[in-house]
């Protein structure tokens, strides 16, 4: 009997030996790269360059605390010297200093809109180059801004603004939007959205900020991938806040503030309560890199199906990006508690910045922190919150375009979908 068992044991595991290596055997080989890259016109692209810098110059943080706006109209002053065309033909509306630009077309398709900000994040620390200097050094531009976002708005502005030189109207409208409260997630957003509420507009695609091209997106996977974002988590910032009596540091009692909010985070980051989960998106993308991966990371990829258990509690220890992209997060912050060296303090708090994944969402998320948080007599605060995206549709005729652009375009580049672990605002 024990022997029948046995072997009835072998046999399943080598029918799944032969399935598995079957299917890895089955992954299309890396695609041949027949076109020829568009040459840079190296002329044109040390003017861009020089376009970009003068922007890049002018400093445009932003915060919910600011009191003026005032430097938001000296960057559209200046986006206003650069492209005069689009300021001529275009009709220009202002939301409170976000920005937004209607291209008419000619009604033959649904209108589309690009996205970017031109606000951004305070530059602290040591610079190789000053944050706002706009440097330009062996041929690379240097400053806060450059990466996130100016330089996207900067090149589909300039991409209109030629194309309205030679006279080119498009198919449908196309609106050029960029805010100056992306960085906080401030109003810029949602004004922008009111107007196309307001008016019954409805867009066929919005193409936003998201991933880049990178030479190896995960380790031991080489070549040229254009990472495009499908799905954005949503975004919460919490305040989890202890009470207690205080008192003098001579006498300290048991379970303090301090030392509850210690053991609450403690807790979160030994036990994560958020459940793993590759999802469509999560799988599409191993998918498309398939091709480029060698083996075994080919042959367990290829397999999620046996592997995924697996892999759910082996990716905390592989890679925090990876794992960020099958679950909600946490991350604690910043943090305040008595403000003597030898007092106790009656309430300490902490803040936690959340990314909330779409199988589990915003409100469950939120609720399973805060039901952990009052194990330890805690309270939660929330200070803000935001919903996941809809997941995008990368069979759809918008996502098609974007990659048959790329495959035409940059013939070298694999194209494929991203999980955005980061959040976007516009």
């Amino acid at each position: 009997m024990i022997t029948k068992i046995l072997l009835i044991i072998l046999f399943i595991i080598i029918l799944l030996l032969g399935l598995t290596l079957i299917k890895t055997l089955l992954v299309p080989k890396p695609r041949k790269h027949t076109e020829k890259e568009i040459p840079i016109n190296t002329e044109r692209a040390v003017e861009y360059g020089r376009s970009l810098s003068e922007l890049i110059k002018i400093e445009t943080i932003s915060s919910k605390d600011d009191k003026s706006r005032d430097k938001f109209f000296t960057f559209h002053k200046e986006l206003e010297n650069q492209f005069p065309l689009i300021h001529e033909k275009c009709e220009k509306m202002v939301f409170n200093g976000s920005l937004l630009y209607k291209w008419p077309g000619n009604n033959k398709a649904e209108p589309i809109m690009l996205m970017s900000h031109h606000d951004v994040v305070e530059a602290p620390g040591k610079w190789t180059f000053p944050p706002f200097g706009g440097k330009i050094a062996n041929g690379v531009l240097w400053g806060r801004g450059t990466v996130d976002t100016k330089s996207n708005l900067f090149c589909f502005l300039t991409a209109v603004e030629e194309l309205l030189k030679n006279a080119f109207v498009p198919n449908g409208d196309i609106y050029l939007a960029s805010t100056c409260t992306e960085e906080w997630s401030g109003e810029g957003g949602e004004l922008i959205a009111n107007y196309f509420k307001e008016n019954n507009i409805k867009l066929e695609m919005i193409l936003d900020e998201g991933g880049m091209i990178v030479d190896e997106p995960i380790k031991g996977v080489p070549g040229k991938f254009a990472m495009i974002g499908v799905m954005e988590k949503g975004m919460g910032n919490l305040k989890f806040i202890a009470k207690g009596l205080g008192g003098h540091a001579s006498a300290p009692p048991k379970n303090s503030p301090i030392a509850r909010l210690a053991a609450f985070i403690n807790h979160v980051e030994k036990s994560d309560p958020f459940k793993a989960k590759f999802n469509s998106t999560v799988s599409e993308m191993y998918r498309r890199l398939l091709p480029n991966m060698k083996f075994p990371m080919k042959y367990i990829f290829s397999n999620l199906w046996i592997f995924e258990p697996i892999l759910k509690k082996l990716m905390p220890s592989i890679s925090s990006v990876g794992t960020a992209m099958l679950k909600t997060t946490c991350a604690f912050t910043t943090q305040k508690g008595s403000i003597g060296l030898n007092v106790l303090p009656q309430e300490a708090y902490v803040t936690a910045n959340m990314r909330f994944i779409p199988h589990q969402g915003t409100e469950e998320s939120i609720e399973i922190i805060s039901n952990l948080a009052k194990k330890y007599n805690i309270e939660t605060e929330i200070i803000n919150k935001s919903y996941p995206c809809p997941v995008v549709n990368y069979n759809s005729k918008p996502f098609k375009l974007v990659e048959d652009t790329v495959k035409k375009n940059l013939s070298k580049c694999i194209l494929f979908t991203l999980c955005n672990v980061w959040c976007h605002r516009l």
